[in-house]
């Protein structure tokens, strides 16, 4: 008999008796420190945005504008709320319809979701928490783009209600995380993960697996050290190259190798048997079924990868 993972889906339904489904939100308006270039510019080299967040179509009334993060003035925030609820209320429908969802996070998922003013954030989150059936908030952001303020009102809103930080540590390797041109080193990661568990909360931590020079050994470093900081779920994804990033002119070059299907499976199965027994599992693949994929082509088709993981799975023992 296979040992099942433990999810996140049974989690939330552990703690809430019912099916809570994610609902992502992309908020126009909101940008990142390594795109604006307070840390660095350009973003780090294997993102453009729209192809990590399926949502992020819905941002489009007003593209074009980022905040203005010296001011707590945003002449845009009315019309931010009215896209958070048009999007919470077209997903929660479609969740509800497709999945049968019953309560629901918001998840604030594209960009940088804490790097705004202060009255933005406020006036955002709580929006999205005043949406019916909704039990808590999922706030996807960056180690460095977190400050104690924000720390602070979120472990008062988690006194009241489900709150989540999500960061993306990728690797704790700080040369690849200046090849990917990712504007902040290990150690600022794992200072943030702490001090949002010395507040209370509860984080997920993003794992990409195939980043540019790393091993099989140094992508289990890299998740046994994020298990150690304390995180309460995982995400892990294997990198893959998109159009109009700088990993594609790199792949373009021959300067860098996507990883295979094969050693993915193995680096993930052998993440996942390390894993605490506590952590839930987010995500398990990541991929990307359009034009804009490049490389490597398995992460075009989701059932494929999900069949050869549960296969890979398998043999040590798991069920996802």
């Amino acid at each position: 008999m296979r040992e099942q993972i433990f999810t996140f889906g049974q989690y939330l339904y552990r703690k809430f008796g019912v099916k809570v489904s994610k609902v992502p939100v992309s908020i126009s308006g909101f940008t990142c420190p390594n795109i604006d270039g307070t840390v660095a510019k350009g973003g780090c080299t294997f993102c453009e945005n729209d192809s990590f967040s399926p949502s992020l179509d819905r941002a489009r009334p007003l593209k074009g504008f980022f905040l203005n993060l010296q001011s707590s003035d945003n002449p845009y925030l009315e019309q931010q709320l009215q896209q958070l609820e048009w999007q919470f209320n077209a997903l929660s429908k479609k969740l509800r319809e497709e999945n049968g969802a019953e309560k629901f996070l918001v998840y604030f998922q594209s960009f940088t979701n804490t790097y705004a003013p202060s009255e933005t954030l406020k006036a955002l989150y709580e929006k999205a928490l005043s949406f019916e059936n909704v039990v808590g908030l999922s706030i996807g952001t960056r180690s460095d783009s977190i400050s104690d303020e924000t720390f602070e009102y979120l472990a008062e809103l988690s006194k009241q209600t489900e709150i989540w930080v999500e960061f993306g540590i990728q690797s704790i390797y700080d040369e690849t995380l200046e090849r990917i041109n990712r504007g902040h080193d290990s150690a600022n990661v794992k200072n943030a993960i702490r001090k949002a568990k010395e507040h209370g909360l509860n984080v997920c931590g993003h794992l990409i697996f195939g980043l540019p020079g790393e091993t099989k050994e140094m992508m289990l470093e890299t998740a046994k050290e994020a298990y150690a900081l304390g995180i309460d779920s995982v995400k892990y994804h294997p990198l893959y190259v998109v159009k109009r990033t700088a990993l594609a002119n790199e792949y373009a070059r021959g300067e860098f190798e996507p990883i295979s299907e094969e050693l993915y499976l193995e680096v993930l199965s052998e993440a996942l048997q390390l894993k605490p027994a506590n952590v839930s599992v987010q995500r398990i693949s990541a991929g990307i079924d359009d034009e804009t994929l490049i490389a490597p082509l398995w992460c075009k088709n989701k059932s494929g990868q999900l069949k050869a993981i549960n296969n890979a799975l398998k043999k040590v023992g798991l069920k996802y």
